[in-house]
């Protein structure tokens, strides 16, 4: 074989390797309508609705879509702390994607890497080779961006491809909307029950009163909601959404918490905490109750796809919650 030959055999496949990384680039990046369109309009319908609607078609499930989009201004601001209490406690921080919990989630200890130090490059290795055993973990890192860009184009399989493209529209979604419009949006289009969408069709369906006059309980069981809305939620099965709500009461009560993760490791069952008193400082972690057993043992009403594992609870304190957007 010549050397031209071999040179345009090495030039012809550089081409298509260039062009079908192009194609995927395109692909990863492409949605419609773009994020700037979320900018003035609400979604009339979500890709999330329009697969739930599609699994009850086929379940020949009549139950109607609720679903009522408003502005962040008729929100109660215990709604808008909750959601990032609970969902997202560097929602303000990070662009899209908040890498210290996913490097808390795959167990790489430290702060900073250096492809030139080979300790850090065997640590980042094992961490990565461990990712498959925490997929729970790395569900719990997502971020709300995440979530808002999983709800808005896409579905909830975890394929790594469907991943890599729910990273990039995050970003895409933080280029494009401030932190304020990507909250409202997100709160707005979550699911919270079966055909059950945003926060005002949740709370006149839970509590009879407009999202605006929510307190700070109903709050935290709202989005206490979140992770499992068809197999626990106020009106079904609402073991662990109360579990989960504590969780996020403590959090905005100013008392550090910090548990296990749900789903791999054991909780002390010493029953609900006792209301913090005005000089509490901390809460120990093995006051914390054990998640109960009920949710999971029994049967869902409506297809449980998606379901996302809580994140890990993280340390929190009001003064972390009194960043802008919000009314302390």
């Amino acid at each position: 074989m010549s050397v031209m030959r071999v040179l345009r055999a090495a030039t012809t496949a550089a081409l298509l390797l260039a062009a079908a990384a192009a194609l995927f680039l395109g692909w990863t990046l492409f949605v419609w309508p773009p994020p700037s369109w979320w900018r003035t309009h609400w979604p009339s319908e979500t890709a999330f609705m329009r697969m739930r609607q599609r699994q009850y078609a086929a379940a020949r499930d009549a139950t109607p879509r609720h679903y009522r989009p408003v502005p962040l201004d008729s929100i109660s601001d215990w709604l808008e702390r909750a959601a990032t209490a609970g969902e997202d406690d560097a929602f303000f921080q990070h662009h899209g994607i908040d890498y210290r919990a996913l490097r808390e989630a795959l167990g790489y200890r430290r702060d900073a890497f250096s492809w030139r130090d080979p300790r850090q490059r065997a640590e980042l290795w094992r961490a990565l080779a461990r990712a498959s055993e925490r997929r729970d973990r790395l569900r719990g890192a997502s971020t709300i961006t995440q979530q808002l860009a999983k709800n808005l184009y896409l579905s909830p399989s975890r394929n790594p491809v469907r991943k890599l493209k729910e990273a990039a529209i995050a970003y895409r979604l933080e280029w494009a909307l401030p932190k304020e419009r990507i909250l409202a949006l997100y709160l707005n289009v979550a699911e919270f029950g079966p055909n059950l969408w945003g926060v005002e069709a949740a709370s006149q369906r839970y509590f009879a009163r407009p999202a605006a006059r929510l307190t700070m309980d109903q709050a935290a069981l709202l989005i206490a909601t979140l992770p499992h809305p068809l197999t626990s939620n106020p009106a079904y099965l609402p073991g662990r959404t109360r579990w989960r709500q504590q969780l996020i009461l403590r959090r905005l009560r100013g008392e550090p918490v910090e548990v296990p993760h749900e789903a791999g490791e054991d909780i002390a069952p010493l029953g609900a905490p006792a209301a913090p008193t005005a000089d509490s400082t901390a809460a120990p972690r093995d006051t914390l109750p054990k998640p109960p057993a009920d949710d999971s043992a029994a049967a869902p009403p409506k297809d449980t796809t998606a379901a996302r594992k809580p994140s890990d609870a993280r340390r929190w304190s009001l003064d972390a919650l009194r960043r802008p957007g919000f009314n302390a």
